[in-house]
């Protein structure tokens, strides 16, 4: 089955540098993101990096552990799943932060999952909310950085 992608973008007042490493600090992580109840950097890592992985839980009760695939601060990082849950097949996620000027920072979210059947009948539901949950993220990261600065 062909993987299934989408990616949402938002505009943030602070320099790419603060954005990249509030993003990726598991300590703060749950401060933003309110798609999760749960992120942790598992197997003894205490920060992000190419390598290290992580165990993060929705809200709705799915976990996944992915691993960091890329980490090229402060311009791009990206992960894939190496355990989740049953209904997805693959899943990969890439964050993008480009400076727009010294003050402000383009975000953008990047994913790519392929799901097994029969979740794959309602690919286009599971996409929807996936991606509305993203849109969420980004605001909550904008305001919560925002607020802070």
């Amino acid at each position: 089955m062909k993987a299934i992608k989408f990616t949402e973008t938002i505009i943030i007042d602070e320099i790419a540098e603060k954005v990249f490493d509030f993003t990726q600090d598991y300590d703060k992580r749950l401060i933003w993101d309110t798609f999760l109840k749960k992120a942790c950097l598992i197997e003894g890592a205490t920060s992000a990096n190419k390598g290290i992985k992580a165990y993060c839980v929705a809200k709705n009760g799915l976990g996944m552990v992915t691993e960091y695939v890329s980490f090229n601060r402060p311009k791009a990082t990206a992960i894939k799943m190496t355990k989740g849950p049953f209904i997805f097949k693959s899943f990969l996620g890439s964050w993008t932060f480009k400076e727009i000027t010294k003050q402000k920072t383009e975000v953008i979210f990047l994913y790519s999952f392929s799901l097994r059947f029969p979740f794959n009948i309602v690919s286009r539901l599971i996409k929807n909310n996936l991606q509305t949950n993203v849109r969420q993220r980004l605001v909550d990261l904008k305001n919560s950085i925002e607020k802070t600065s």
